[in-house]
């Protein structure tokens, strides 16, 4: 019982409980005692009733036809054991006890040594049910071959499945906004709908009376590892459909066997968003060899907003396999391998989830720091699972933060005074109110707030160079949130900039280069593209990722957030993108400091230093391509403009290399934005007046041109520089200097 006092041997559902009747009246939480090693655990579990979602089903695909069967999660547990800080349990009491206890030591998992509805009957009269319990770390798996270290996908590499987003192109943002408001859950909890699909393989091994069960115990298992504090998020794993079907594996190719996975997800999707049976995500195991030796599994990177490229292809092994699926799944999330591309190698060894090679062979596991990160960033940026399969009601609030009362003539029409209900109100099965939230009926509930632990040290930095940021954070857990507590107010990390000097090469554009990395990986149409950088005229879209095409200048987002410390916006030179927010920064490099840049780049300046050059130009008589004036490296605010119109056409090149990049010979001269060395240029062509301008500072040596045609002189040119640089060079006449 919940003191620990011994009331029965019997463990499976329909045995216990009835003992546990006995012993509190309610059957809604289970205790039991479980030795382990020589040390007694005692487990206190409360039913899983988010892990299967209403009405969910298990299809049997045959040659003869579909054989469904409900789903039912009522012998699914989670909980705790009691006086164990840290530990936590997910476990099945279907046919014994079967699944992980996980302590902050060590991780074990448990199985009854034999099944079956005979071995049921004798628990309650007899002397105890014999279990096998087993460290993750005893678990042996084979080597791995080299090939199998890093096999994930972005969306290019499924050349196969292109015809299938040709085919969803048309319709995904439409899908993707009704999806939105669905059924949205409180408190930005994500639930990832899971379509869960197996072959025959993993139907033979644990046949087909048991193999229901079992799937359960694994994902129930697999929603456990995506609680773990250490993610920094609150992630369901939720079953809406499971299908046994017939084998989509082509041996020894993964590619083309994923490529098979993620068809059938998309030919088994339902075509309404509010469907019960639609999904977020598709998990497939198999027990057959897909790939070289140890590989577990495949998935495409970054694809749960995508809704063809949601799916992952697992091998299952036993319970060990729910580190393999939370590994892939977190790929699908955005999660990059630690130590590959960022820099948390060294949580590696310490037993994170995303290391290159999935250990399911470790005695703690956890998410890094930087898979919070890449999942933090991600889920910004990815919208569709912000819903939950537990609200067809759309009952988006929790019943204990305010006392709602019915109108006696209308009981659609209710009334509430922002009060909360008195403590004990019930507000669900086995729950009552406390405090404002609605907690498991227990003996001992007090109320715990959870507070702030110790910040952890600066990591590395962004960037080597050219102003990056580096992080510290810090975890809710002195104490963590308990028994309705308020949880920790405040952000979990903090950053400073770093690397403030300039790059050796001053034409380094961090945005350029994130773009032009989705050459190989983002494909548009069809076809590949040289992606250039674009910053968004929303302010608040410029810390997602936005390209334009070098071929077709058609704009794309990229479905992702600009990496921590990029800029802002090419027009601040201090302000950057931290997690898809742009965080102010002042111009001495301190965070939130408010200091500003005078109009020639003083820090903190008053204007007293700057120089603003003004004049026109006198076109001289002849035709074809004329120099006008050179503006030098550092010059800001410049703006070279017509004032009525002509057949001139202005044109801006690389003073050192002599290359154009705005309007070269050939060019078509149309409105528009460009980033060079960066710096935005803005170019506009009205009625035949054209206007260049830019904030700068000009981080090189330009001139601007200008075709001739027939001769006008009505071009003026103003620019600001430093009192310490020679003003307007090379100009035949200057106006009003000051």
């Amino acid at each position: 019982d919940a003191e620990g006092r011994f009331l029965s041997h019997a463990v499976s559902a329909e045995k216990a409980g009835h003992a546990n009747d006995q012993a509190s009246g309610d059957n809604q939480g289970l205790y039991y005692n479980v030795t382990v090693f020589g040390r007694e655990f005692h487990l206190r579990l409360r039913p899983n009733r988010r892990l299967v979602a209403p009405g969910a089903k298990m299809e049997w695909q045959g040659s003869d036809g579909t054989r469904l069967e409900p789903l039912s999660s009522s012998c699914m547990f989670v909980g705790d054991i009691t006086d164990v800080q840290g530990a936590s349990v997910a476990i099945s009491n279907c046919d014994g006890l079967a699944g992980m206890i996980r302590t902050e030591q060590d991780e074990f998992f448990i199985e009854p040594v034999e099944m079956g509805h005979h071995v049921i009957e004798q628990e309650e009269g007899g002397e105890g049910r014999p279990h096998i319990v087993y460290r993750s770390a005893a678990l042996k798996k084979p080597p791995a071959s080299p090939l199998a270290a890093d096999f994930h996908a972005r969306g290019a590499d499924l050349g196969g499945l292109m015809d299938l987003e040709t085919l969803y192109e048309g319709v995904e943002r439409s899908l993707n906004q009704s999806r939105r408001v669905r059924r949205q859950s409180p408190e930005r909890a994500y639930n990832i709908e899971v379509l869960l699909g197996v072959d025959d393989s993993v139907v033979q091994f644990h046949g087909p009376q048991r193999v229901g069960k079992y799937l359960l115990t694994l994902m129930n298992i697999v929603n456990e590892i995506y609680h773990d504090h250490s993610l920094g998020a609150r992630i369901n794993v939720v079953l809406v459909r499971i299908v046994l079907s017939s084998s989509l594996i082509e041996l020894g190719n993964p590619s083309q066997s994923l490529e098979n996975v993620c068809r059938w997800a998309f030919e088994q999707q339902r075509k309404n968003t509010t469907d019960k049976e639609y999904h977020d995500h598709a998990i497939f195991l198999t027990r057959q060899e897909f790939g070289p030796t140890g590989m577990q599994g495949y998935a495409p990177v970054t694809g749960m907003c995508h809704p063809v490229r949601s799916c992952t292809l697992n091998h299952e092994d036993g319970f060990s396999s729910a580190f393999v699926v939370a590994h892939e799944t977190g790929h699908v999330l955005g999660m990059e391998h630690d130590g590959q591309g960022n820099r948390c190698g060294d949580e590696v060894q310490m037993g994170s989830i995303m290391a290159p090679l999935v250990q399911a062979a470790f005695h703690r596991f956890h998410w890094s720091r930087c898979s919070q990160q890449e999942l933090g960033r991600y889920l910004q940026a990815c919208l569709n699972i912000l819903d939950s399969a537990f609200l067809p009601q759309y009952r988006t609030y929790d019943p204990c933060k305010q006392l709602w009362c019915a109108h006696p003539d209308n009981p659609f029409f209710c009334k509430t005074k922002k009060g909360p209900p008195i403590d004990g109100t019930t507000c669900g099965e086995g729950k009552h109110c406390f405090k404002g939230h609605c907690v498991w009926l227990t003996p001992d509930i007090i109320k715990q707030d959870g507070n702030w632990g110790l910040w952890s040290e600066f990591g590395g930095c962004s960037k080597p160079c050219g102003r990056g940021v580096q992080f510290r954070t810090r975890a809710c857990d002195n104490p963590r949130p308990a028994n309705g507590g308020r949880p920790c107010s405040g952000s979990n990390y903090q950053f400073q900039m770093c690397n403030t000097h300039e790059c050796e090469d001053p034409y380094r554009d961090y945005r350029a280069e994130q773009c032009s990395m989705m050459d190989n990986k983002f494909e548009h149409h069809n076809a590949r593209h040289h992606w250039l950088p674009y910053e968004h005229p929303d302010p608040k879209q410029r810390c997602s990722l936005y390209c334009k095409s070098k071929e077709t200048r058609v704009v794309v987002n990229m479905q992702e957030l600009v990496d921590p410390g990029i800029r802002c916006s090419y027009k601040d030179p201090y302000s950057v993108c931290v997690y898809g927010e742009c965080e102010k920064v002042g111009c001495d490099n301190v965070v939130g400091s408010g200091l500003q840049e005078d109009k020639c780049g003083v820090c903190g300046g008053d204007g007293t230093k700057c120089k603003t050059i003004k004049f026109n130009f006198n076109v001289p008589d002849k035709k074809g391509v004329i120099k006008v004036l050179e503006v030098p490296r550092g010059a800001k605010h410049l703006l070279v403009q017509e004032l009525n119109g002509t057949s001139h056409i202005l044109a801006v090149k690389n003073k050192a290399s002599g290359d154009f990049f705005l309007n070269s010979h050939g060019d078509y001269p149309e409105t528009r934005s460009i980033i060079e060395k960066g710096v935005e240029w803005e170019y506009e062509n009205k009625n035949n007046k054209d206007t260049i301008q830019t904030t700068g500072p000009l981080k090189n040596d330009v001139v601007i041109m200008v075709y001739i045609y027939i001769k006008h002189n009505i071009n003026i040119f103003t620019y600001i520089i430093k009192k310490s640089k020679p003003p307007c060079p090379y100009v035949k006449k200057c106006l009003h200097p000051s």
